[in-house]
């Protein structure tokens, strides 16, 4: 291979990597996942197509508790098309900021790495569409905007190739006094 056409496959390699949780280690306020997902939160979030389409809205409520070292997050998802889904996931912190997350649906483990106020989930997700099942990857990102308030967005391929875009926000209940 000549050697210009190398140099240019590994730049084209390089920007294919994208950024890491730890390039958001010095963003603040501090995300701490086990912490933020305890008790209530609401969360709204959309679906678009890889042209930008919107083709699916939701809302989700969700419960997090602590059962041992695991924290336990129940979601129950309410669709604009009228359906439901329940996912439960169970979180474990594993040190350094790594998180392993287990849920009905996801295949194998899902592996998050949090930092500053970032956090970061790959996974592969079974996603029931039209009376068949997909495995789906997801490159999951949020980020921490304030105590109360987290955004999330997630690119969602398969075979590498971008099917679409989840946007969710979510949202702590007021602290009661």
């Amino acid at each position: 291979m000549p050697r210009a056409a190398f140099a240019a496959l590994v730049a084209l390699l390089a920007g294919c990597a994208g950024p890491a949780a730890s390039d958001y280690a010095a963003n603040r306020p501090l995300l701490d996942p086990g912490a933020f997902f305890l008790g209530k939160t609401e969360a709204w979030g959309m679906f678009q197509d890889r042209q930008g389409r919107l083709v699916k809205r939701f809302a989700v409520d969700m419960d997090g508790e602590r059962r041992g070292d695991e924290l336990v997050l129940t979601e129950r998802f309410r669709y604009s098309d009228g359906s439901r889904q329940l996912r439960v996931w169970r979180l474990k912190p594993l040190g350094g900021g790594r998180w392993r997350g287990l849920a009905d649906d996801v295949v194998g483990e899902a592996a998050g790495e949090a930092a500053g106020n970032a956090l970061r989930w790959r996974y592969t997700l079974r996603l029931p569409v039209d009376g068949k099942e997909y495995q789906v990857q997801f490159d999951d990102w949020m980020f921490l905007q304030d105590e109360r308030t987290l955004i999330n967005r997630a690119q969602m391929s398969k075979f590498g190739f971008r099917l679409g875009e989840v946007t969710l926000f979510f949202r702590k209940p007021e602290p009661r006094p």
